[in-house]
């Protein structure tokens, strides 16, 4: 599936074969995001993430790195998580050479010129005040301070106000350096290209960007004192509700039956939290369970967004379905299509360049280790009934509950009871 270049320097270079597309996809894989911050950076690598698109010595108008891309019909964007900042570019592939030469053109040259940088404070700080008109997003804010409170993976990716505020141009350089490091940093590109020509392009690039060390990130305590509820007053038509349990790392060995739990539960409209909420009950338009990992901890929640009036029965009834899941196996055939489901859903995503160089790129960042795509489906396949309880009643226990809630209300009290 992929070949693995490692320059002098340690940076990492990928390549994924997919002569199937015209497409060529380009990530840039970076260790800096939340995780890696302590409150006096808190927004700090999401700063940076925005800082790279306002100009480099070569591109000195923000226009200028766009065009290059949308010029050739391409699209590029980035992110920053808690764990990882990713830039990325799919264009024809013909024009591989531009996506590269844009991207490590902004790693390796972005100019933080000042007047842009306060501009683009105040685009941070509007990006985040765009929360506020979000329940949703509140309520999986609150539900992160709950499962990981006082510490980085409790906090907003792109911190607060006031610390975007206190973000200085040398602050914010310092904290390139100190993440922004070839052996920090993996490149991935997906297309149908031969992996030599990849690495001597990349090569030519990366002059004069020589090794150093790198800050690690912050590892995760436990700050679970029985169940936990936070709510969030505020005047909505419906009220955010979102259920969260600690769970499995990344590489903890369960994680595939815990995928195939969450399908069951939450995944679709044949999913047994939808079948329940919406088809038999009408509490909710949608109903939906999630997980995410990071490298030392994870989490598995259900949100559900209902009329205020229904809040308690909502909580009620998602704890009702739970509880039914971790009491009873799964019947066989109800895990055969799950399998079905989870797999074509893989599959398919994988069929996109940009898919399989994220892939790739992500694994090799955070794991040094990637897993091939058969490897994936037989891990899949390999999953019993047994399994699948068994996490069940690790993952869904009352002692670890914690509830986040957002709308007219005012006492905590009254939805901490519906945890005990």
């Amino acid at each position: 599936m992929h070949e693995k270049a490692v320059l002098e320097n340690g940076l990492r270079v990928l390549t994924t074969h997919a002569p199937h597309t015209r497409a060529v996809s380009v990530a840039i894989f970076v260790g800096a995001g939340s995780r890696y911050e302590d409150e006096s950076l808190a927004g700090a690598s999401h700063f940076v993430e925005h800082m790279l698109f306002k100009g480099t010595e070569r591109r000195p108008v923000p226009r200028e790195i766009a065009e290059a891309i949308e010029g050739v019909g391409g699209v590029m964007n980035a992110a920053t998580d808690k764990e990882v900042t990713v830039y990325w570019a799919k264009v024809p592939v013909d024009h591989f050479t531009d996506a590269l030469d844009v991207l490590l053109d902004q790693l390796l040259h972005s100019k933080f010129d000042p007047a842009e940088l306060e501009r683009e404070r105040r685009v941070v700080i509007e990006e985040l005040a765009m929360v506020e008109d979000s329940p949703g997003e509140i309520a999986a804010l609150l539900l992160d301070a709950l499962l990981w409170p006082n510490q980085a993976l409790g906090r907003d990716i792109a911190g607060s106000e006031a610390s975007v505020a206190a973000l200085s141009r040398e602050v914010l350089l310092e904290y390139v350096a100190s993440q922004y490091v070839p052996e920090n940093v993996v490149v991935s590109i997906a297309g149908d290209l031969p992996h030599q020509h990849v690495v001597a392009e990349v090569e030519a690039r990366v002059g004069g960007w020589d090794p150093r060390s790198f800050r690690s990130w912050e590892r995760a305590t436990n700050g679970h004192v029985g169940p936990q509820t936070r709510i969030r007053s505020k005047r909505t038509e419906q009220a955010q509700i979102g259920l969260g349990y600690p769970s499995y790392s990344s590489l903890h060995p369960d994680r595939y039956a815990l995928d195939l739990m969450n399908g069951i539960l939450g995944e679709g409209m044949s999913s047994r939290l939808f079948e329940e909420l919406r088809e038999k009950r009408g509490l909710a338009y949608g109903v939906q369970s999630s997980i995410v990992r990071y490298l030392d901890t994870g989490a598995f929640a259900v949100g559900a967004a209902v009329d205020p009036s229904k809040a308690d029965e909502t909580v009620r009834a998602i704890r009702g379905v739970l509880e039914e899941f971790r009491s009873r196996p799964v019947p066989e055939v109800e895990l055969q299509k799950v399998k079905r489901y989870m797999k074509g859903r893989f599959l398919l995503r994988m069929e996109d360049s940009r898919a399989m160089a994220s892939f790739v790129g992500s694994q090799e960042l955070l794991h040094g280790t990637i897993e091939q795509m058969d490897d994936v489906v037989r891990h899949i396949d390999a999953v019993t009934t047994d399994d699948i309880q068994r996490v069940a009643r690790d993952v869904i226990r009352d002692a670890q509950a914690h509830l986040a809630v957002v709308g007219p209300f005012r006492s905590e009290q009254r939805f901490a009871k519906l945890l005990n």
